[in-house]
């Protein structure tokens, strides 16, 4: 067993993605041809990375799971992600891990099959996610008080938002958004039309969505703005939408979502309902803490993963003591990674998987990264 793994990663196309961000990380000598959404670094089945000349890193874990995922282990947890997002996802919610297990089972035994775009449940993991922002990042996440954002509404002037105000007043969040998901469909236009008035990234959604009520739910969610640096992290059942920018991003490695807006996907709103926490919840930012071996950990409540930074100094390595199972991504300049006998060099955009089985690992050089991990 080879201790550190290149990787090939694959890139999902995806019409919100950008043609220049993923080009240029990847050192490509100008656009890409199409929007690129998102890097993936992991054994995804539905994409898994391939490792350099020898097949994909799914298929290797399945030959050989304990050296490379430890006893116990026979699938990857996580998914380590770079995102360029040009304009808004789909605001979306994820199941936590009784949510996940019994939607998957539900549909398993009569819902819509595999492959069906009306599925919800494509495996039984909950799907936290944590979020680090590499260029400033906008994002949607958790509801607004609702007297707050009732009052927003209200100053806009329309009389459907007033509408939904007075829903929002008596009833609280959960009714506003079954309101808005179920809006006449011959009245949608009118709808977005009012909340455009309150300009900005609100009017960057009714000009790319101006038939989809999502733009309404928009305005019950907290708005924020990520420097360079900062973290957030969406649990389970956290409404949330990413709008625009550059960033790392770690998750559970699965595929279940449950869509409210801004999509012309399918919108399963019982589903939605039952797994959506509607209280109002601040943006969970998530501060750095230096560890002692000079890495920044990302600490969040989850088993699937855990995400750390790495900036070596000058003549001072990075010693990682247990580093596998783990991927390590190079986001600038260039690091030498060793790791027992071997050694690989790593330029921006390129990857490894470190193995379970192979000792402490020793990064160095003049460069940034960062390394998924699975927590102790």
């Amino acid at each position: 067993m080879t201790e550190l793994l290149r990787l090939d990663n694959p890139i999902r196309a995806y019409d919100w993605g950008s043609r220049t961000v993923l080009a240029e990380l990847l050192g490509r000598g100008g656009p890409s041809r199409g929007p690129e959404a998102e890097l993936w670094i992991g054994a995804h089945p539905g994409d898994p990375s391939r490792i350099a000349g020898a097949g994909s890193l799914l298929d290797h874990i399945a030959r050989a799971p304990e050296p490379m995922l430890g006893p116990g282990a026979d699938r990857l947890p996580f998914l380590l992600k770079v995102l360029a997002v040009e304009s808004a996802l789909s605001i979306q919610v994820h199941p936590d891990a009784a949510q996940a297990a019994a939607g998957y089972l539900r549909e398993e035994q009569g819902g819509p099959p595999v492959g069906d775009p009306k599925r919800c449940y494509h495996d039984d993991w909950p799907k936290p996610e944590l979020l680090y922002a590499v260029t400033r990042f906008e994002a949607l996440c958790g509801f607004r008080p609702p007297a707050e954002a009732a009052a927003q509404l209200r100053a806009l002037g329309g009389a459907r938002l007033g509408r939904v105000a007075d829903v929002l007043d008596g009833e609280g969040a959960r009714a506003a958004v079954v309101l808005l998901t179920g809006w006449p469909h011959d009245d949608r236009a009118a709808l977005v039309a009012e909340a455009a008035q309150a300009g900005g990234w609100v009017a960057g959604l009714a000009a790319a969505h101006p038939g989809d009520p999502g733009v309404a739910v928009a305005l019950l969610l907290h708005h924020v703005t990520l420097e360079p640096g900062q973290a957030l992290f969406a649990r389970p059942r956290t409404i949330h939408a990413y709008l625009h920018g550059t960033a790392v991003e770690i998750m559970a490695s699965s595929d279940n979502v449950l869509r409210g807006g801004l999509t012309p996907k399918h919108v399963d709103l019982p589903e939605l309902l039952a797994v959506t926490d509607f209280a109002p919840s601040a943006p969970e930012l998530v501060p750095a803490v230096r560890q002692p071996n000079g890495e920044d950990l990302f600490p969040v409540p989850c088993a699937q993963f855990q995400l750390t930074r790495l900036r070596p100094a000058e003549g001072a390595p990075v010693r990682v003591a247990d580093p596998g199972p783990g991927a390590l991504l190079c986001l600038e300049g260039e690091l030498r990674v060793e790791r027992g006998g071997g050694h690989e060099r790593l330029v921006r955009g390129e990857a490894l998987f470190v193995p379970h089985r192979g000792g402490p690992m020793t990064v160095s050089g003049d460069g940034l990264a960062f390394r998924a991990g699975v927590p102790g």
